[in-house]
């Protein structure tokens, strides 16, 4: 309990960014639906400057760091500590984790054990990864927009604010039965974030796809409102 409110008021001090190019990919990805398909995508920026209280907040998160890599076993290989090894790189992970924890303030994310779930990744294989998943959002944005392309314009917004050449790429993967992401009827989902050690900025980038055909039968099966009401009415409480 102490190790989240530490993490939740660290996350506090991670300053949102507001840039107008992240705003109108924001309301065109926001909820696209496709028919049988919706696609959601958002991009967020955060700094992560801080000073005084808040790198006392980050020393105590690190030590929380160090204290479980030496309970760590370096044989158990569902617990990889490489990401952890240098205090570079346990840094660039309390930054991911409180962007998260940004992304989704509801849900209890853990740095000892998030480093897990993180995989540094390339450009191309986000671009990779972009292509198979958001070609129909592609297709869509290409008939709406004569701007280019919706992977070059989300390019041109990410390197407005953290200078991709600079950046480290990582993409979460969770467990999927703890995965903040997915919503009713996922079919797929990505988190990836975009570290910039320099400037001290982190971008968010989520998309997730879902199925409309789940979502009506979710809403077919629920009680139509106030039936629920009517049945507890005439029950002899």
């Amino acid at each position: 309990m102490v190790y989240r409110i530490f993490l939740e008021d660290f996350a506090a001090t991670m300053k949102f960014l507001e840039y107008t190019n992240l705003d109108s990919l924001n309301v065109f990805m926001g909820h696209l639906n496709l028919g049988e398909r919706t696609i959601k995508g958002c991009l967020e920026a955060y700094s992560c400057k801080h000073a005084g209280t808040d790198k006392r907040l980050s020393l105590s998160l690190e030590n929380e760091m160090l204290d479980y890599l030496g309970k760590s076993s370096d044989t158990d290989s569902s617990s990889p500590v490489d990401l952890l090894l240098s205090r570079s790189s346990r840094k660039a992970l309390i930054y991911l984790v409180l962007t998260l924890y940004q992304m989704y303030p509801d849900y209890d994310f853990s740095a000892v054990k998030a480093h897990q779930f993180f995989s540094e990744e390339s450009w191309d294989t986000f671009k990779q990864i972009f292509n198979n998943y958001m070609f129909e959002a592609s297709k869509e944005w290409a008939e709406r927009n004569e701007d280019g392309s919706l992977l070059d314009v989300i390019y041109k917004a990410l390197d407005e604010v953290v200078k991709l050449a600079e950046c480290e790429i990582y993409v979460y993967n969770p467990n999927p039965n703890a995965d903040p992401f997915l919503e009713e009827g996922a079919i797929w989902s990505f988190c990836f974030l975009f570290y910039n050690r320099k400037l001290k900025r982190v971008a968010g980038f989520r998309f997730c796809c879902t199925s409309n055909l789940a979502s009506d039968a979710f809403l077919a099966d629920s009680p139509p409102y106030g039936e629920d009401e009517e049945i507890f009415d005439d029950m002899d409480m």
